[in-house]
């Protein structure tokens, strides 16, 4: 894609902003979740800026699907941004685009790209670790039989999740909660790939120009 068209230039303009609507998102769909006795007039105050918020993601997916001119091969060619527009809190998941493009960069990729791949993963898991833990604390709290009474243990859960560890003392129980545990599962996955085989791909490249630049016969 060219630097210059206006998908591009588009996508550059609206970076932050659409980075600081995330946030604003999360933020308010935290407060609907843990701040408990909530006035009524703050609760729908909160409601109105996850809508407001997931507004603007549709409005930024639907200028970026116009200015592509792909119809409706830009909905087949870019899953993610549509998973994303369905489901907001899973906005950081993007930073596989940023994976993708290392991966098919010619040529010898420089060391603060390959930083830049970890340093988003990293991000991105710990935001996508605190929307879960709010998503699945949300599902658990007040359902019978539940081990996930408080959300510090909806946060041991993702924690041991995302790692894929999965201790097995605090579980989800209800059917929308395990559902959310399999993304969890799937999403750790994910980033911990990213995250080593970048690692492993800078390495590689270190080792590569040391043995390039070792002198011959020694």
């Amino acid at each position: 894609m060219d630097d210059d068209s206006p998908k591009a230039r588009w996508e550059r303009r609206t970076e932050v902003p659409l980075a600081v609507a995330s946030l604003v998102y999360l933020a308010s769909y935290a407060i609907q979740v843990l701040a408990r006795g909530l006035p009524d007039d703050l609760r729908d105050l909160c409601l109105a800026v996850l809508l407001l918020a997931w507004a603007l993601f549709a409005v930024d997916y639907a200028v970026r699907w116009r200015l592509s001119g792909q119809r409706l091969r830009f909905v087949r060619t870019h899953w993610l941004d549509t998973l994303v527009l369905i489901l907001p809190l899973l906005r950081p998941l993007r930073v596989v685009r940023v994976y993708e493009a290392v991966q098919r960069r010619h040529g010898r990729p420089r060391l603060v790209l390959h930083a830049r791949v970890i340093v988003y993963a990293g991000l991105s898991t710990v935001l996508l670790g605190f929307a879960g833990a709010l998503a699945v604390y949300q599902q658990e709290r007040g359902a019978p039989d539940a081990t996930m009474r408080t959300f510090g243990d909806a946060v041991w859960w993702t924690c041991s999740t995302l790692a894929t560890v999965g201790y097995g003392d605090i579980a989800p129980v209800t059917p929308l909660g395990r559902l959310i545990a399999v993304g969890m599962m799937a999403i750790g996955l994910a980033l911990l790939g990213a995250v080593t085989g970048t690692f492993a791909s800078w390495l590689l490249q270190v080792f590569s120009r040391e043995d390039d630049e070792w002198p011959p016969g020694r």
